[in-house]
């Protein structure tokens, strides 16, 4: 472990002693009891923020509200294209609750602490942002209920990776609190999904704030690196500056507003992408999501579309093979085969064309020889393709073997279906002399 790694575990430790009243050392938390109001009164001046109360202990509490982000009114079709199980309940967005923590390690976890809460809901024509802090691991109990009582008045919690990290982490301090049940959620909208089916492909990155700058239109500016958030902490906890921890208010504050103005883009686009989709990607985005979700006939539409918005090649085959699934699940096999034929070559969708179509001729068609020419096709192609460097040896040898395989497999197929010589009950082969050379040459 590295001297950093050391000094984040000298921080826990220090957290996790405050948290149990233990006598910290001068070398972790560097602060007598006065030294500790004094910087907590300091800590509310410099922030902004109040001390609230309850009958498990204090936390700090900071309010904001932006006019920047408009309230979003989503249409109860686009909410089960994201959501299904919790559409109906989602349907009110005065019931919605926006999430994002700031936590002491990345990877959760049992020994990670949530020590900054954000939330947020509609208000005023904006957003109102209400963010929970604890000082120390002792006020963690406190901003839980805070959080429980913030749920309770909005249970349908709204997140960006909430259901992966957020939400998991806060359900597992609640339970190791062994005082304040896990609030209950009527529905839970997470966004990563959907930002990665409609904007990996354009941008590689979904961070939010690559979203915001680039979906968004929205540039944050100067903005705290999340990996060094955590530290930032710890050593506050070690009786660090608190004017170190005002960057990491500013950038929960961002994600939340983010979050909202996101979720708004997002639903619109599940609600009209013919007309708000901005180009070919995002319409292929939302296509992928109507498939997944059942809602071929639309998504079949918005696959077209995309592919005459002159997409990426390799998504343009994508969206093809696509097209091609979607015929073949609804029986029209002339438009299947039609796809499959245009996305055909050196790719993994190519290939994957090759193989539906000597699919399609073999069972459906029944036609073993045409299957058997386009097994030939494919093989030719993944000849050339290793010839030319396009492929590597590996998956070179992957396909060959499958596609040899489905070749001899069509070439016994073929000797078993060719007519056999019938004999008479002289010894002699029945019918005139040509036509028995012509079958003794098949056999």
């Amino acid at each position: 472990m590295n001297a950093a790694g050391f000094d984040r575990v000298r921080g826990l430790k220090a957290l996790r002693r405050a948290g149990a009243g233990e006598e910290s050392s001068a070398s972790e938390l560097l602060r007598d009891p006065k030294a500790i109001r004094a910087q907590r009164e300091r800590m509310s001046q410099v922030l902004g923020a109040t001390a609230k109360k309850n009958q498990y202990g204090e936390h700090l509490s900071l309010h904001c509200w932006t006019g920047e982000v408009a309230r979003c009114t989503p249409e109860i079709a686009a909410l089960r294209l994201l959501a299904p199980e919790g559409a109906d309940a989602a349907a009110d967005p005065e019931k919605w609750l926006f999430l994002d923590t700031e936590t002491t390690g990345l990877a959760g976890g049992s020994g990670t602490y949530a020590f900054l809460v954000g939330v947020a809901w509609w208000d005023g024509g904006g957003l109102e942002i209400e963010q929970f802090f604890m000082r120390e691991c002792s006020e963690e109990r406190s901003l839980l209920l805070a959080l429980a009582e913030r749920i309770a008045e909005r249970s349908v919690l709204v997140t960006f990776n909430g259901k992966s990290f957020d939400w998991p982490l806060l359900e597992t301090r609640y339970r190791m609190s062994r005082r304040i049940p896990v609030p209950s959620l009527r529905a839970h909208l997470d966004f990563l999904h959907s930002a990665r089916n409609l904007w990996r492909l354009r941008l590689g990155s979904v961070k939010l704030s690559q979203l915001e700058r680039h979906v968004l239109g929205w540039d944050r500016g100067a903005d705290r690196v999340s990996e060094t958030i955590p530290q930032a902490y710890l050593d506050f906890v070690r009786g660090g500056s608190p004017e170190r921890l005002v960057p990491v208010f500013n950038h929960n504050q961002m994600d939340l507003r983010g979050l909202a103005a996101l979720s708004g883009r997002v639903l619109s686009l599940l609600s009209d992408a013919e007309n708000v989709g901005q180009d070919g990607l995002e319409l292929f985005g939302v296509s992928q999501i109507c498939e997944r979700r059942g809602e071929s006939g639309r998504a079949r539409k918005l696959y077209e579309k995309s592919i005459a918005s002159s997409l990426p090649v390799e998504t343009d085959r994508s969206a093809r093979r696509s097209l091609a699934r979607i015929a073949k699940r609804e029986g029209d096999f002339d438009a299947a085969c039609e796809h499959w034929k245009s996305a055909l070559g050196n790719s993994r969708h190519g290939y994957e064309a090759y193989r539906q179509l000597a699919i399609y001729h073999e069972h459906t068609a029944s036609d073993p020889e045409r299957a058997l020419q386009v097994v030939q096709q494919a093989l030719n192609e993944l000849r050339r393709a290793y010839e030319m460097g396009d492929l590597l040896p590996r998956p070179y040898r992957e396909l060959k073997d499958r596609f040899e395989h489905r070749k001899l497999r069509l070439e016994r197929k073929r000797r078993k279906s060719m007519p056999e010589l019938r004999w008479g009950t002289a010894g002699n082969c029945e019918g005139d002399d040509d036509t028995s050379q012509i079958e003794l040459r098949r056999l």
